[in-house]
């Protein structure tokens, strides 16, 4: 598999392709795109808990996998988005993250 940062890189360049909107107004809604992502992760795993009583279980864990996946995504295209030393910017910022485990 390729780096996952160029992935990163075609995804976004794929977007910013496709829109028509103003720079400012695409970053804003790719921001927000990952409460949209979020939301599907708990309603995945409300399905497969099957929290809804009224559903039933209506979806696995595995579900619930890919939904985070969609959200880790959708927050590296994000911050892509905001910053195009992206790569750069998260390593820093999870070595602090892992830092603060020491």
């Amino acid at each position: 598999m390729n780096n996952v940062w160029d992935t990163v890189e075609h995804l976004h360049a794929w977007l910013e392709a496709a829109t028509d909107r103003a720079p400012e107004e695409e970053t804003l809604l790719r921001v927000l795109k990952l409460s949209e992502e979020v939301g599907e992760v708990a309603q995945a795993v409300i399905g497969a808990t099957g929290q809804n009583p009224r559903k039933g279980t209506t979806h696995t864990w595995q579900d619930v996998e890919s939904e985070l996946c969609d959200v880790i995504v959708t927050a590296m295209v994000a911050l892509r988005t905001l910053n195009p030393e992206a790569p750069r910017v998260f390593e820093d910022h999870l070595r602090t993250v892992a830092a603060r485990s020491s």
